[in-house]
């Protein structure tokens, strides 16, 4: 279920965006990539895990330099970190032992990311994505 929730919703979220506009703007997809890196750091508080909340912020620089560069050199290092945080999703665990991670969350964000990377990877192939890719 969390699967298909966070697939769906990704589409809808980029579907709407371009729908609407939102997506105009090259900063939008950098900032989708910023939140979702910075969830697991929302988990380790909610977890009061020093630990984990100390590896999630160094992960998560990763993914926000990685968001930044995107965003002033090409979109599709976005999409790469956008498919790079779908995967990390799937070996957390392994990473991180962070206990304020709910149990759906790995299966959920990962879809959501591995649907928004490929969808902004779709919008930058066809022409369609957001200005001065």
């Amino acid at each position: 279920m969390a699967l298909t929730v966070g697939a769906v919703l990704a589409l809808v979220v980029g579907l709407f965006a371009t729908r609407t506009g939102l997506d105009r703007d090259r900063a939008f997809y950098p900032v989708v990539t910023i939140v979702v890196a910075a969830y697991y750091v929302l988990f380790a508080v909610m977890g009061n895990s020093t630990h984990a909340l100390f590896l999630e912020l160094l992960i998560g620089t990763v993914f926000i330099a990685a968001a930044v560069i995107g965003f002033k050199r090409s979109l599709w290092i976005v999409v790469a970190a956008l498919a790079g945080h779908g995967v990390l999703d799937l070996v957390h665990a392994a990473v991180v032992a962070n206990p304020g991670v709910p149990a759906w969350w790995p299966a959920f964000c990962s879809a959501y990311d591995l649907a928004a990377a490929a969808y902004l990877a779709w919008l930058l192939k066809s022409g369609r994505g957001p200005v001065s890719t």
